[in-house]
């Protein structure tokens, strides 16, 4: 398996450089050149680990053994919570949630995340070099990502959010982890600033000079492919010719997973995308425009995002793989700040997905009313989903995908039901302990600068 660059389709990377890299040179992000395909019914009556590995296995092209990648594999789920990892959950009639908070920090960003993490150790152990991760976060990748790097040898890790953006909890599970090795950086702005800025300093040949940057948001492809997982494991726990998902989106890494997970045969007839009032991926689904606006805070921070990165991979699969349209297009919002599809890639958009924006109101009014109903509490990510299944007549399964735990977003619980959420004791006392963060103006030079002096 070789991977491309949605800006360079010439390219023929290997997965350990694209691992590494995170980002292409080009400022494009990979893909692998073609899709495998698996048949589902070898997946039968495999455990979640088992399923994991068939998934994964083709990607990595033998550059870790097979071997190495089920160890890999195994540590990686060995401490979540449930017995299943992902179970799925029956609401109603042809309805279901699929949950994905049973990792270390209670949201799905673990799924990913802590396989990274043992991948990157697994591959250190050849390198000699030290290893600097940059990452920003709309709120739960930050968290993930500490957890699945703490501690971990020649590896440093920069973390970015907005300051004052996230919750109070998500905040509090990246600033009180004291390791020497991490480094929370908080910026005076929103998401798509923090991530503007890791863009930025991955083209910075200076700084690349100087270190080995590497990405762990949802550009660095490793995570994505170890997202596809769970979409084949909810529909091995049902037994339908398929199925539809509904998948609250920011970045669009989560549904373009799900998306792959089509591409490699998985019986999936629509995937609905659920934002909150930042809707720029519904207006570009619904009306082919895409149009940077400024971002409001909602419920839902970790979908408080309008620059969609993962959007460009969907752009260069629409487009049939054609880098220089993606070039030409990227380039013009980056100086026009909007583009407007035509039609053909409307339709085409459309043939995939549906999309729908869910106002901060709805949001809260979802939460209670599935309390109330099925004495069900969710988390506002999620609601933006169950908004959506709520109104559905299924005819076949739908699958809507509950984000994090509830307990992470207690104000928003609290003002939808009346009562907080039972805390998780891993989080209780996480109000009482030391904080280490840096607080840097929104500007990329100051992070290389913090970066810089404490390689």
């Amino acid at each position: 398996m070789k991977y491309l660059s949605t800006r360079n389709n010439n390219l023929k990377e290997s997965f350990t450089n694209i691992l590494f890299q995170g980002l292409s040179k080009d400022g494009g992000l990979y893909l692998p050149e073609s899709w495998p395909l698996l048949d589902i019914n070898t997946l039968r009556d495999k455990s979640y680990e088992e399923v994991a590995l068939n998934i994964i296995n083709p990607f990595v092209a033998n550059e870790v053994s097979e071997e190495d990648l089920y160890e890999i594999i195994i540590s990686t789920y060995k401490d979540f919570s449930h017995s299943k990892i992902a179970p799925l959950y029956k609401i109603d009639n042809n309805k279901y949630i699929l949950e994905l908070f049973y990792g270390p920090t209670f949201a799905f960003k673990d799924y990913a995340m802590q396989f990274l993490g043992n991948l990157f150790s697994h591959c250190m152990q050849k390198k000699t070099n030290q290893l600097t991760i940059l990452g920003a976060t709309s709120g739960d990748t930050g968290s993930a990502a500490i957890n699945a790097f703490k501690g971990k040898k020649n590896i440093n890790v920069f973390i970015l959010h907005p300051h004052n953006k996230v919750s109070e909890v998500q905040r509090k599970q990246m600033t009180t982890n004291l390791d020497e090795n991490i480094f929370n950086v908080a910026i005076e702005g929103n998401f798509d600033d923090c991530q503007r800025i890791v863009k930025e300093l991955f083209l910075d040949k200076d700084i690349q000079g100087k270190t080995s940057l590497t990405a762990i948001n949802s550009i660095n492809w490793a995570r994505l492919m170890a997202q596809i997982i769970y979409y084949f494991w909810a529909y091995l726990q049902i037994e339908d010719k398929e199925v539809s998902f509904i998948v609250p989106s920011g970045n669009f890494g989560n549904v373009f997973s799900a998306h792959a997970a089509q591409n490699m045969g998985l019986p999936i007839r629509k995937l609905h995308i659920a934002t909150n009032e930042n809707d720029s991926l519904n207006q570009i689904i619904k009306h082919g425009l895409m149009r940077l606006k400024e971002v409001k805070q909602t419920y839902s921070p970790s979908m408080d995002i309008q620059i969609s990165s993962n959007f460009e991979r969907q752009i260069f699969e629409s487009f049939g793989h054609d880098s220089e349209k993606v070039n030409q297009i990227m380039r013009e919002y980056s100086i026009k700040g909007e583009y407007e599809f035509d039609k053909s890639i409307i339709s085409n958009l459309q043939s995939i997905y549906e999309s729908t924006a869910v106002s901060n109101t709805n949001t809260i009014e979802t939460i209670s009313y599935y309390k109330k109903k099925y004495d069900y509490l969710s988390d506002p990510h999620t609601a933006t989903g169950l908004s959506i299944l709520k109104n559905v007549d299924p005819d076949h399964p739908y699958i809507s995908l509950a984000c994090a735990h509830p307990a992470k977003f207690n104000d928003a619980v609290e003002k939808a039901t009346g009562s907080k959420s039972l805390t998780p004791k891993e989080l209780e006392n996480i109000f009482d302990k030391k904080e280490k963060m840096t607080i840097l103006n929104n500007e990329t030079e100051a992070v290389k600068s913090l970066i810089l002096k404490n390689l």
